[in-house]
């Protein structure tokens, strides 16, 4: 990938603090929410319920969409990514640390939610999502404008 277009992916990853997140349900159709998020780089952590139907659907069938961007007042002015990942539950617990430091420095309120769960922080799983493709979306370039990239190994 070429360094101006993951400098673009991971500077609107900053930009943002909530994404959607579709999975694929056991019926064959897609379900998307809306979760909170953080990134190290390309790579993006989140934070889910281990017992909710968002998991256990990743569990199944690891490929997810992704969606980034915010309220713009002009059309014009939308930027934003849409990406195809992979998503896996967290196990190392180095990489668990490392994801719960990042997800307090975007959230800072998120110390004290997670203190008071902390008898249930067995009830969550931490996400890691690797994009696969990701199209970066900027209007300011015409109506509809996306750069369809590629993510390696070797982007990450």
């Amino acid at each position: 990938m070429e360094a101006i277009f993951k400098r673009r992916i991971i500077d609107l990853l900053g930009e943002h603090r909530i994404m959607t997140i579709a999975t694929n349900r056991p019926d064959g159709w897609p379900q998307a929410t809306v979760v909170g998020y953080t990134n190290h780089e390309l790579v993006i952590y989140a934070v889910v319920g281990r017992t909710g139907q968002k998991f256990a659907n990743i569990m199944r069938d690891p490929r997810v969409s992704i969606a980034i961007a915010k309220d713009y007042p002009e059309p014009l002015l939308i930027k934003g990514l849409s990406m195809a990942a992979r998503a896996a539950a967290v196990a190392d617990p180095t990489e668990i640390d490392r994801a719960t430091q990042l997800l307090f420095e975007r959230y800072p309120e998120y110390q004290t939610f997670m203190a008071a769960l902390r008898p249930n922080v067995s009830d969550m799983v931490f996400l890691r999502i690797v994009p696969e493709v990701v199209s970066i979306l900027d209007y300011s370039k015409g109506f509809g404008h996306a750069d369809l990239v590629s993510v390696s190994d070797g982007d990450l």
